[in-house]
């Protein structure tokens, strides 16, 4: 297949920042119909309030339609959270672990200090969107996740069966099972984990773009990754995680965590799909999949991309004070956005 046309996706987990980096990176989701934009900001995205300033920030920086979401914090307001999803000011709830990745100094420590929230959004129908990781430092980096399926999700689907559930960017095998033996319960994947896996990121030296939080897995679960993305419709859909950091804050002694891949991300996604012989089921997982959870309709325009000569994508972008580099998988793309239709 050298040309491929599909519904026009939506991107169910994306970064945006705010200030001058959101005015240099939200052009850069034009691929994307909606976004369920991350609250992650200093301060956090907390209030209805919070969140209505946000998007109109958001859309004048040129990302039209964005889905906003309330940082979930052990002071969080039911009734202004009920009430800001009622109105539509919010479509989604997002639950960091403290401490687990960027800025989330002010997520939950204890689950048990946001019952009362998770109740009132579990009886308003208020989707709940998880960082799925624990963070004691006594569990090893590369074992979070599965932590965390064992820990905290397993317990809190078993209390609230009715709360809408996203588990984002899963990483292992152990997730994708969780997640197909718990109906109703979606989950978005990344396009650099369904690229890369560890040896890309540590084998020969420390390559700190490939540094995401949860941390890029072994072979073996980006497999199991690659099995869920293309396996049609289901529970799996595209959410790119695409999270921008300047320059000199990935490749520093610390680096930032996070790939920002919004540029390129269709293209990344094809280039796996293609791999593994199944473009006729892209369309699901990257525009269908993920309204069909979230109860909306699928996007009506569509997006054509078309496969040739390696395609060529500047090493960063730049502007507004910033300069950013886009995720590298360490191979020619082949596939390129050549139209949006509708």
């Amino acid at each position: 297949m050298e040309r491929l046309t599909i519904r026009r996706p939506d991107d169910w987990h994306l970064h945006l920042r705010d200030g001058d980096m959101l005015r240099l990176v939200a052009p850069e989701s034009r691929d994307f119909g909606r976004a369920v934009i991350m609250p992650n900001l200093v301060p956090p995205v907390a209030t209805g309030d919070d969140a209505r300033a946000y998007r109109d920030r958001i859309v004048a920086a040129g990302f039209a339609r964005p889905l906003m979401t309330l940082y979930l914090t052990e002071g969080t307001d039911p009734a202004d959270l009920v009430r800001a999803h009622a109105e539509g000011v919010i479509h989604a709830v997002k639950l960091y672990p403290a401490g687990a990745t960027t800025n989330s100094a002010s997520g939950v420590r204890d689950i048990e200090a946001v019952r009362p929230v998770l109740a009132a959004m579990e009886e308003a129908g208020v989707p709940l969107c998880l960082h799925g990781e624990v963070t004691e430092a006594s569990v090893d980096i590369f074992d979070r996740e599965a932590a965390f399926l064992d820990r905290v999700l397993t317990p809190l689907r078993a209390a609230h069966p009715g709360l809408k559930l996203t588990l984002e960017h899963v990483t292992t095998k152990d997730a994708v099972e969780w997640v197909r033996a718990h109906p109703g319960v979606g989950a978005t994947i990344t396009a650099q984990h369904l690229a890369s896996n560890r040896n890309d990121m540590l084998a020969g030296g420390m390559r700190p773009h490939f540094y995401c939080l949860p941390i890029l897995k072994r072979r073996t679960h980006q497999e199991a990754l690659r099995a869920a993305a293309t396996s049609g419709p289901g529970s799996f859909f595209l959410g790119t995680d695409s999270a921008p950091h300047p320059l000199h804050a990935k490749e520093a002694g610390c680096c930032a965590a996070g790939c920002f891949t919004a540029p390129h991300a269709l293209p990344l996604y094809a280039q796996v799909f293609e791999e593994e012989d199944a473009l006729d089921r892209m369309e699901a997982f990257a525009a269908l999949n993920g309204p069909a959870h979230y109860g909306l309709a699928p996007n009506e325009d569509t997006v054509t991309l078309v496969r040739g000569e390696p395609a060529a994508w500047p090493e960063r972008i730049a502007g507004h004070g910033h300069q950013v580099t886009l995720f590298d998988p360490g191979w020619p793309l082949r596939w390129r956005v050549e139209a949006r239709e509708g």
